[in-house]
């Protein structure tokens, strides 16, 4: 549909942290089709590191750079994985898609939501696909539940929630030493910066932006003390930011309410000590399942006498409800972090270089969905008013847009010959 079909993808990769190096370690490893052709980040150790991976396990070097827009009229490169700081996201993506080449971006949230706008009408312009790198949407069980959603079991959907509830104070405390952006944001931001782990298999599972669209949220934020309290009692009292007054609350709730009624819960929880999950429930007119229990439930199905329902093991309806995705990914051995979700992502990516058509997870998407984390501060900001969510489609949300029939879909599953 964008461009003629490729037998093999030259990739560049912009941005060599620990999640950039692993997600290039990944393809080096189990993708043969990709052919590292640049890579490049504003520190030269990560860089020369990247290149070593390379040469190492391809026996080719790829062009070593620590500016990106050296990059972007190579005819070596036909697309390009931005694992970059958050606040950089959207500027690599558009210059990227304005010179012709596939952009896919790390997760993370938007500065602004005219940056949010800039992607689309580039998109609409350049008919450059893009794609936000949410892993999660690959998830196994995410996946298992969006094909019981398009099988029916849900019924009516009526509230979903979710959250990136993760203890990351270490990683924040230090991130002068480790040299990550998180520091900053925490620093001087108060919302959901973090909302696509969970907001986009919600997104899909609600259909938003293919016959649904979010309206409106509202964001509260507790007060801020557990990165403090990490610091002073790990580093002592005279390490740096011990008594700093970080902006971002330990605790951000965000409720969003959809055109067709449904709501959604959004929490961010990433300042205070606790087991690592993504909180998600999904609740609807004949079942409701809860990730962190791993707990089931369908009317007229699961256990119940009279007001006493029982809960069930989510495990006992995998075999029978299991995405085809994920029955064809067993079959071919996991790959890649965080329980094979990385592989599937980026190969979603890859293919849609290769096939020369749109993306899984599109510009709309990926605007939508990052638009949370600017539109969350304004309203946090303002006590927790209400602030509206633009409309990235223009009006094309009302009828589902065609989708691209691929193992890799997330808007339908598809139909048995894709997954051969």
């Amino acid at each position: 549909m964008i461009k003629a079909p490729k037998k093999n993808v030259n990739l560049a990769f912009v941005g060599l942290s620990k999640r950039g190096n692993g997600l290039l370690n990944m393809v080096l490893d189990s993708m043969d089709d990709v052919n590292i052709t640049a890579v490049c980040d504003v520190y030269e150790d990560r860089v020369n590191k990247a290149a070593l991976d390379v040469l190492n396990k391809r026996k080719a070097e790829p062009l070593k750079t620590l500016d990106y827009k050296e990059l972007l009229h190579r005819k070596d490169i036909d697309a390009v994985v931005i694992p970059t700081s958050w606040e950089t996201h959207f500027d690599i993506c558009i210059d990227f898609m304005e010179a012709g080449k596939y952009a896919a971006s790390e997760v993370g949230g938007a500065n602004s939501i005219d940056q949010c706008w800039q992607l689309v009408k580039t998109y609409e312009k350049t008919k450059t696909p893009v794609m936000i790198l949410e892993n999660c949407c690959y998830g196994k069980t995410e996946m298992t539940v969006l094909n019981m959603v398009k099988k029916g079991i849900f019924g009516e959907l009526i509230h979903a929630q979710g959250g990136y509830e993760h203890d990351l104070r270490s990683e924040v405390a230090m991130g002068n030493h480790n040299r990550h952006y998180r520091l900053n944001n925490y620093k001087n931001r108060n919302g959901d910066l973090y909302p696509t782990h969970e907001l986009g298999p919600i997104s899909k599972w609600l259909d938003i932006n293919r016959g649904n669209r979010m309206l409106y949220l509202c964001s509260m934020s507790s007060k801020s003390a557990g990165i403090n309290e990490w610091i002073r009692s790990r580093k002592g009292n005279d390490f740096e930011n011990a008594d700093f007054n970080f902006a971002l609350g330990d605790i951000v709730t965000t409720m969003i309410k959809c055109a067709h009624g449904e709501t959604i819960l959004l929490i961010h929880d990433t300042s205070l000590p606790r087991p690592y999950s993504r909180g998600n429930r999904l609740q609807g007119t004949k079942a409701i399942w809860l990730e962190d229990k791993m707990s089931f439930f369908i009317d007229g199905v699961s256990p119940a006498s009279g007001w006493d329902h029982e809960w069930e093991s989510f495990d006992k309806y995998y075999e029978q409800y299991e995405h085809p995705l994920w029955q064809w990914y067993r079959k071919k051995g996991l790959v890649g972090g965080h329980d094979g979700m990385d592989y599937l992502s980026m190969r979603a990516f890859i293919e849609s270089v290769k096939n020369g058509t749109d993306t899984p997870i599109d510009a709309y998407d990926m605007a939508a969905w990052m638009s949370i984390t600017c539109l969350s501060e304004q309203s946090v900001a303002m006590g927790g008013h209400p602030v509206a969510i633009p409309d990235f489609t223009n009006g094309r949300w009302i009828n589902k847009r065609p989708v691209v029939q691929s193992k890799y879909c997330l808007d339908e599953v598809c139909n048995d010959e894709v997954y051969e």
